[in-house]
């Protein structure tokens, strides 16, 4: 039964690669692999209604993360329908490919921590399709943000899933995982830039509408929808803390509260008048396929996950390995190609606080490398299924252009962490 599982699962995963080739979206490839996984697991179980039980408590996790996808997803459409991010780039006067690169990355990496790297990627790709007319170009800006959204989410309990789990579980703390993963992540996004941005030249091409065309909102309505957009997004992170609910109900309380706040302000134009600025109009417009990819990655992972395989490897890693360095880098490796979030849940499950004290060098290190190993490929963070969705990225046009970069990065801000954990442990 594993066997074949295995067998599906990256059977699915290259056909994925091979979108553009087999001329079938991902997200239909997603969610057949993903059914076929839990057919197969159920097929060969002597007890189906335990198995429908555990499908039933995955469904819960997974849909908390889609229907936080989903309310992010239309407060940033919505903040677009209304011009809302004409502010930001009216404060990004530069064209300079080069220093506009930075700027992008730079903003990207903290927003990421006080928001998340979903939630950011998806803001910053709105803001680069408002300041970048070519694509070419724009991949590239996306291609760097989705890195820069994954290194910035790692260093603070609120900016990546994974550090948000090992917090919650008690394996790290909010103050010390800052102090000591803020460096390494830096380096983790430096590294990348550094060696691409020594030979961008020239200025970027801003689309038609920044150039010349007005546009038909008031300043008062894109000034109101984008404080209040942001100012939703946020919050997520503060009413989870004050409440301890899931965070994506902050998200649909704020997408209701966005939703009134847009219905008042229309109130007195007809539905011709309201056109494009309407919830209603937002929820047509987003990319539903991408949530449906995101769906079927995540059911075909949760299926590898309860029949053990995902702990299985993680137990073979530590019987073969040995050296929780080493383990370590390879978890953030393969959380390119699988889920993080089960892969940093095998870890929780393997080791104790007994073992590993809270903030200790695995914890810290784990939450690293779970963060930023992603970023290796497209489909191997949140940020980056986002990115690919909203932007139609290439698997292997990123694996081309960004892959190798990322690895050095990654590779990099390991280093650093370790010589930086030397000095301070």
């Amino acid at each position: 039964m594993e066997t074949l599982i295995i067998s599906i699962f990256i059977l699915g995963y290259i056909a994925i690669t091979l979108e553009h080739s087999l001329k079938i979206d991902k997200a239909a490839i997603a969610l057949v692999t993903g059914v076929a996984c839990w057919t197969v697991y159920t097929l060969f179980s002597n007890d189906p209604a335990a198995i429908s039980h555990h499908l039933t408590e995955h469904m819960g996790e997974i849909s908390e993360i889609l229907f936080f996808l989903l309310g992010a997803m239309v407060i940033v459409e919505l903040i677009d329908a209304h011009d809302g991010f004409e502010i930001v780039t009216e404060y990004v006067r530069t064209q300079d490919k080069k220093r506009l690169l930075w700027t992008a990355c730079i903003i990207t990496f903290f927003l990421s921590a006080i928001l998340d790297n979903l939630t950011t990627t998806i803001v910053m790709v709105s803001l680069l399709r408002k300041l970048i007319g070519k694509r070419e170009d724009r991949l590239l800006f996306v291609g760097f943000t989705v890195v820069a959204a994954n290194a910035g989410g790692a260093w603070s309990p609120m900016g990546d899933v994974t550090t948000t789990m090992l917090w919650i579980g008690g394996q790290v703390s909010a103050v010390n995982i800052v102090k000591m993963l803020l460096l390494p992540s830096l380096v983790c996004l430096a590294a990348p830039l550094l060696i691409f941005s020594r030979k961008m030249k020239g200025k970027i091409e801003p689309p038609e509408r920044l150039a010349g065309g007005p546009t038909d909102t008031t300043p008062a309505e894109r000034r109101i929808v984008f404080a209040l957009g942001l100012g939703t997004l946020m919050f997520v992170p503060v009413f989870k803390t004050l409440t301890h609910l899931p965070p994506f109900m902050g998200m649909l309380l704020g997408l209701g509260v966005m939703w009134m706040v847009t219905e008042l302000l229309h109130s007195g134009k007809d539905e011709v008048e309201k056109g494009t600025r309407s919830v209603v109009h937002a929820l047509r417009k987003i990319d539903s396929p991408s949530i449906l990819f995101f769906l079927g990655i995540l059911v075909a992972v949760a299926a590898l996950q309860s029949t053990g395989l995902l702990a299985g490897m993680a137990t073979w890693l530590e019987r073969t390995v040995g050296n929780i360095t080493v383990i370590c880098i390879l978890i953030g490796f393969l959380s390119a190609i699988v889920d993080n979030v089960p892969l940093v849940a095998a870890a929780q499950g393997m080791y104790t606080l007994e073992q590993f004290h809270t903030d200790h060098y695995f914890w810290e290190f784990l939450a690293y490398c779970a963060g930023t190993g992603g970023s290796a490929l497209i489909i191997g963070s949140a940020a980056g299924v986002a990115a690919m969705g909203m932007e139609k990225i290439d698997f292997f046009w990123y694996l081309k252009r960004i892959t190798l970069l990322a690895v050095l990065g990654y590779l990099a801000g390991a280093a650093v962490y370790v010589l930086q954990s030397m000095l301070v442990h």
